[in-house]
């Protein structure tokens, strides 16, 4: 069975770090592209960041939604199966469901910023930033 766990999710202060994890287990998801997506109460889920993988197994080009980008980090560990978004400078608008998800056909810029193309997803992790 397929399964996406994320972590790390909190109540932080406006101007804190959180840092997500999705634990990735079920299947080898070395060939795979994830990406993080939030939702907040009344809204539509967003696109927050996506890395790819270029042939083998070594995650390459990163992709951020440009309201986080230069505050929030993607990355990969492999041998852990694990990808990671660490998040800095919050700000209370940052505040939602946050969710990590794999997609096994698409790659790249846009296709990655599609919630519709993605084939698995976690549960999701609480993400609160007081003001």
């Amino acid at each position: 069975q397929v399964q996406l766990v994320e972590s790390g999710g909190g109540l932080v202060q406006a101007g804190g770090s959180l840092r997500l994890s999705c634990a990735a287990s079920g299947r080898t998801f070395s060939s795979d592209s994830m990406g993080w997506f939030r939702q907040a109460p009344g809204k539509e889920r967003e696109f927050v960041a996506a890395i790819s993988r270029s042939g083998g197994s070594t995650y390459s080009r990163t992709y951020y939604a440009d309201s986080v980008k230069g505050r929030f980090t993607i990355s990969g560990d492999n041998a852990k199966n694990t990808v990671y978004l660490q998040m800095n400078s919050l700000e209370p608008k940052d505040t939602a469901v946050y969710y990590c998800a794999a997609v096994t056909r698409y790659s790249g810029n846009y296709y990655l910023r599609q919630p519709g193309l993605y084939d698995y997803w976690g549960q999701g992790t609480q993400v609160t930033v007081s003001s």
